[in-house]
């Protein structure tokens, strides 16, 4: 009798266990129901352990309660090998590598959002593989000068561009269950004094300038995470800056997700707490230096919040609206039940990098059509040039990779040409023989005593009687190169390159100049020089992808993201901004000058400055002709839309993508403006003979500019010109209307 009763009993009861499922592990509940019911059952001590790191890359969950730890990873351009818990050293693991793609320089240059999505899709996949809930990308500062030593990292000069490109990348990511975490908010241009320069810039130039992208991450990718920058503004570092965090992000935008710090970003628990950090991470008690293994503990938002709030001097509601975005994040991520497995190393993503960095090579010039290569036609190629074999996948900072493969540039031309034509290869220069980033080692032996003038002269022998002559150049990813924490110290190429490649020039007239960077470079030899391509960190498919643009399987579609200047006197933050190249451990003020005018704006401005080659520049090995652009409407209101069309053309015998630039101009305005800004693009694909007719339809916000008196975006009435045009200096047709 008592089996039977206890049996009627358990039946009974568990029904009523099945019904008694807490809100916040119901996945039919909305999340904010979800989010307070969690919030309500943590314990004080569990809440604070919460808002900072636990190890160098972890935050910690609440097991009690199934709530999981949150675990992030850098970076925007491929998945961070595995780092030991507390240290930076490496983990150890055999099965960490990835797939590297190509910089977010590159990923601009494509001027395509569907590459973008991919690119997001392809690296969340990776991430949510390796069971990372945060990817700390991808990068949206502003390039404000060339020598900015993360410049790679970004996605250009231009707010609309960069805002174009984000949004995508960010959802493609998030498809996976794993947050974006779109960094570095904000005004962090350089790294000399990356953690003391405080930035003074107008709010025109803030609001026009250098906050689009995050706004359109924040409000049309709705990404789930933002991080702070390291430098201050106002007076405040970013990392906890009320004006940046609490009155725009999360009170003009509405973001409700989290800030993040960046690593030994926190200098102060009081702004932590009160100025809209949410989780701390990195800080140990110097910055980056290793500390003890209980140094969490001692995190600004670790024991010294929790005394506060013991002690009675500061309350819990921030604490609450810290955790709450913690909780939002856990149950968008770990805690989804339907978010994707993904995969790693898949021939998809390789598949992916390849095509990317395809897209993204800029053809800068090709004069008398040397390129593409005709391999009916030759014989011997001479690949010149460190980079031609060198790794670059390791090194320069936070994003460094250990990657499973990585096709070189001189591995990538001789795999495409086979044995239909002989391919040798000479050094040309030495630049940076190591091959070790943090523990990553690229097992190349790249050291070699001989001085230049041998080494030229290897070169030149090899070039003189090669049909072409493929110099192989540019940076890498070393100190004052293209590299975290340093700048570059000038536009020039290092390792004396300028002479190698006068001295190719001399020795063979069918030079093409193949510059591998994440900056603009200075190009003395330019007019002596038939091809230039601009190629970028194409990572583990770099071979493959400039091979396929050398031999011409792929037409050259790829665009400028920002300005080459000729000089870096030309850079209006060289000119009449401020730019500090020397390190200081004081907080210094750095005033943006220049303001609104960066980049192509304060070429326009200027008239007399002639870039080297102007943003939005790129060639094809086919031609495009532009018909009259035309409007549906002369006049329209505050409240229209207006649309412009032009056909294109391509008149060449390949087919090719046409990248179709949409610039505004006010023509008369109360406040100084650019000559134009460019408020549209769309890349076409024509054959050869086709034609197809590009709209674009935009509205007031296209023709705003920021009142920094009102506080608020302005369309003042009057006459501007929708201008067509190719790049920034290469204008196809114009179109007048008038906004009443």
């Amino acid at each position: 009798m008592k089996k039977v009763l206890f049996g009627l009993a358990f039946t009974v009861a568990f029904p009523l266990l099945v019904q008694q499922k807490p809100v916040y592990l119901d996945a039919t509940k909305p999340i904010e129901e979800r989010v307070e019911d969690a919030l309500q059952r943590l314990t004080l001590e569990e809440k604070v352990a919460m808002v900072h790191a636990q190890s160098k890359f972890s935050s910690a969950g609440v097991p009690r309660l199934g709530i999981p730890e949150n675990w992030m990873t850098d970076g925007p351009h491929g998945i961070r090998p595995e780092v030991l818990w507390d240290e930076w050293d490496q983990a150890g693991w055999t099965n960490d590598s990835c797939v590297a793609y190509p910089a977010l320089t590159c990923l601009a240059a494509t001027w395509n959002p569907d590459m973008s999505l991919l690119y997001g899709k392809s690296i969340g996949e990776e991430a949510r593989y390796r069971n990372k809930n945060v990817l700390l990308g991808p990068g949206v500062n502003i390039y404000r000068t060339p020598l900015n030593g993360r410049n790679f990292e970004y996605m250009g000069e231009d707010p609309y561009l960069a805002s174009r490109m984000v949004v995508p990348y960010v959802q493609g990511v998030q498809q996976n269950g794993v947050a974006a975490c779109v960094k570095h908010y904000a005004l962090n241009n350089q790294e000399i004094n990356r953690h003391t320069t405080n930035v003074i810039v107008d709010d025109r130039a803030l609001y026009e300038i250098y906050l689009p992208a995050f706004k359109a991450a924040v409000q049309e990718g709705k990404t789930w995470a933002i991080m702070g920058a390291y430098n201050l503004y106002k007076g405040q570092h970013a990392c906890h800056n009320q004006y940046l965090l609490n009155d725009i992000l999360k009170g003009e935008w509405g973001f409700d997700g989290v800030v993040v710090s960046d690593w030994g970003g926190v200098h102060d628990t009081d702004q932590a707490i009160k100025n809209g950090l949410d989780m701390e991470f990195g800080s140990w008690t110097d910055g980056l230096a290793n500390g003890s293994s209980n140094a969490y503990d001692n995190y600004y938002l670790a024991m010294p919040y929790l005394e506060r709030i013991k002690s009675g001097k500061v309350g819990t509601n921030e604490l609450d609206d810290k955790v709450r975005r913690i909780l939002r994040l856990s149950f968008r991520t770990t805690m989804d039940m339907n978010r994707p497995l993904g995969s790693m190393l898949s021939p998809e993503h390789y598949e992916a990098a390849r095509r990317i960095g395809e897209e993204g090579i800029v053809l800068l010039q090709n004069k008398g059509a040397l390129l593409p290569i005709d391999l009916n036609k030759a014989k011997k190629i001479a690949v010149i040039g460190e980079n031609a074999v060198k790794m670059m996948t390791v090194g320069g900072g936070s994003s460094s990779l250990k990657v499973q493969r990585e096709l070189s540039p001189l591995d990538g031309i001789k795999k495409r040409v086979g044995d239909k034509v002989e391919v040798v290869y000479a050094r040309g220069y030495v630049g940076d023989a190591r091959g070790e980033y943090n523990g990553v080692v690229t097992g190349q032996n790249l050291k070699d005593d001989r001085t230049p003038e041998e080494l030229i002269a290897e070169a030149v022998k090899v070039a003189e009687d090669a049909d072409y002559v493929i110099f192989i150049g540019g940076l890498n990813k070393s100190n004052n190169q293209d590299c975290e924490d340093t700048d570059r110290v000038g536009l020039d190429l290092p390792y004396g390159q300028d002479h190698v490649i006068s001295a190719l020039a001399n020795a063979n007239k069918n030079l093409v100049v193949i510059n591998i960077s994440g900056n603009a470079v200075a190009m003395p030899w330019v007019a002596e020089v038939p091809s230039v391509l601009q190629a970028w960190f194409l990572g583990s498919e770099a071979g493959s992808s400039i091979a396929a643009i050398l031999m011409g399987d792929v037409n050259p579609s790829g665009r400028l993201p920002f300005t080459f200047p000729a000089r870096l006197e030309d850079v209006p933050a060289h000119s009449v901004g401020e730019y500090f190249a020397d390190r200081s451990k004081k907080v210094v003020d750095m005033k943006y000058n220049e303001g609104i005018f960066v980049g192509y704006r304060w070429t326009d401005k200027q008239k007399k400055v002639k870039p080297l080659f102007p943003f939005g520049h790129g060639l094809s090995y086919t031609t495009f002709v532009y018909s009259r652009p035309i409007a549906d409407k002369k006049i329209i209101s505050v409240n229209d839309e207006i649309n412009f069309t032009v056909t294109v053309k391509n008149t060449g015998e390949r087919e090719g993508h046409e990248v179709v630039q949409l610039y505004i101009s006010d023509k008369k305005s109360s406040l100084p403006r650019p000559v134009k800004e460019l408020k549209g693009f769309k890349k076409v694909k024509l054959a050869p003979g086709e034609e197809k007719d590009v709209t674009f339809t935009i509205d007031k916000e296209a023709l705003s500019y920021f009142d920094d008196i009102q506080h608020t975006w302005v369309a003042e009435p009057g006459k501007f010109e929708a201008i067509i045009a190719a790049s920034a200096a290469d204008i196809k047709g114009v179109v007048p209307f008038e906004l009443k």
